[in-house]
This record gives C-alpha cells, structure tokens and sequence, in this order.
C-alpha cells in the first residue's frame, strides 16, 4: 500500500518507519506541510491507500474532515478529539469510507481493556478504586484516552465509575494502572508500554485491515483482526 502518515512526531515518524519495515511505500506531512489541512486535496490524496493520522485534536478533526471528503480511509491515533466523534461518524458513513480510531493501537494495552472489565466484578463485592496514568510532559490530554476508555470498560460493566489521576513527568511512554482496595486485601492491575512501537505496529496493521472497508471502527472492537 501507499500510507500517508500525519504528523511527524515520535509515534508519527515510528508509524512510518514500521511502514516501510512491512513493505508500505510511506509519505509524511508534518504541520509545516499541512497547516489546517490545507495538504489534504483531492490531488494530493489521491494516490495513497491509507491515511494515518498522529497531530493533535483540533489538526486531527480537521484532518479527518478533508480525507473523508476526498473518499480515503483512515487510521486516527490521535486523542482528546471525541467530542467530535459523533459528527466524524456521520461524514464517514455519508462518504463511504473506512475509518479506525483508537485510545491506544497496542496489542497489550487491548487485553489490558479486558482485564479490566473482568476485574470490573470486585466493585460489586466491597471494592473500591482508582485508575492512575502517567506519561511522559510533552502530552497535551489528561486525563489520557487510555484511562477514559479504562474508565469507560470498568463503568460499562458495573456501572460504577473510578477516578482518573493523572501525571505528566520525564518521558514516560505511558503506563496505566488500575487499584482496587477493600479491607482484606489490595487488586493491582498495571500495563506499562516499554516503547512506541506497540502503538505504531498497531496502527499500521489497523491501516492494512481498513483499506477499502466502509464503517466506523474502535481498534478496541477489531484488534483480534488485525
């Protein structure tokens, strides 16, 4: 395939050279490049297969916005966007394209979501509890997307919501770790990523499982797929 990758960060710049690792013919845009999505024409889309988006909020929804419109699927790793996932939803499917979106694209971090809902059970028998994230000082979201989905799997199960506490220290790739207490004794559930490359490895296997589907997509929903 031929991937555009948005943002040339530290995840960005790994997603592409994960890409080329698995064969992909990769282009990248930075924000210089693609102000406002002002790179995101019909002309200059038109060759790539997939594009994969790691920006910010406001850049990612306008991304989102312009590549819909031009009819190209999409890979969207990007948080603190969705309070605009409803409106993306309707383009996505009013244009008939593909598009997946996940708090986080690693593989470990996905069966740490069904740990969770598992350990969810505790809540109803005495337990209480809190979620702790940390991450490295350059992260703008707090709390992060992966402790809102966290919380979000543990509410879905038992109908009880913890507390996110976040911190923002040195260069944390990102851990999350779930406590629950009760007077006899003490539930620790951590996920630490060691590196980048579970979330790019993810996003790309993501873009190579989108190409040419028509839908919405959680990477939470389809990463036994990929």
């Amino acid at each position: 395939m031929k991937l555009l990758i948005l943002g040339k960060g530290k995840t960005g710049s790994l997603v592409a050279q994960v890409a080329g690792e698995r064969g992909h013919m990769v282009e990248a845009f930075g924000s210089a490049q693609n102000d406002k999505a002002a790179a995101l024409t019909p002309e200059h889309l038109e060759p790539f297969d997939v594009i994969i988006d790691f920006t910010t909020p406001t850049a990612a929804v306008q991304n989102c916005e312009a590549c819909i419109r031009c009819g190209r699927d999409m890979v969207v790793g990007t948080t603190g966007w969705y309070d605009h996932l409803a409106g993306l939803r309707e383009q996505v499917v009013r244009n008939k394209t593909g598009l997946v979106f996940g708090a986080n694209f690693s593989i470990g971090i996905n069966l740490f979501f069904d740990v969770a809902r598992a350990a969810a059970a505790a809540l109803k028998h005495g337990y209480t509890g809190q979620i702790f994230e940390r991450h490295h000082i350059q992260k703008r979201d707090a709390p992060s997307g992966t402790a809102l989905m966290l919380q979000n799997t543990i509410k879905d199960a038992v109908s009880k919501e913890l507390e996110i506490i976040s911190f923002r220290e040195g260069q944390v790739v990102g851990m999350h770790e779930i406590v629950l207490d009760s007077p006899n004794d003490d539930i620790y559930l951590c996920h630490d990523s060691k590196s980048r490359r579970g979330f790019a490895e993810g996003a790309v296997r993501a873009a190579e499982w989108v190409r040419g589907k028509k839908g919405f997509f959680n990477f939470r929903d389809i990463w036994r797929e990929v």
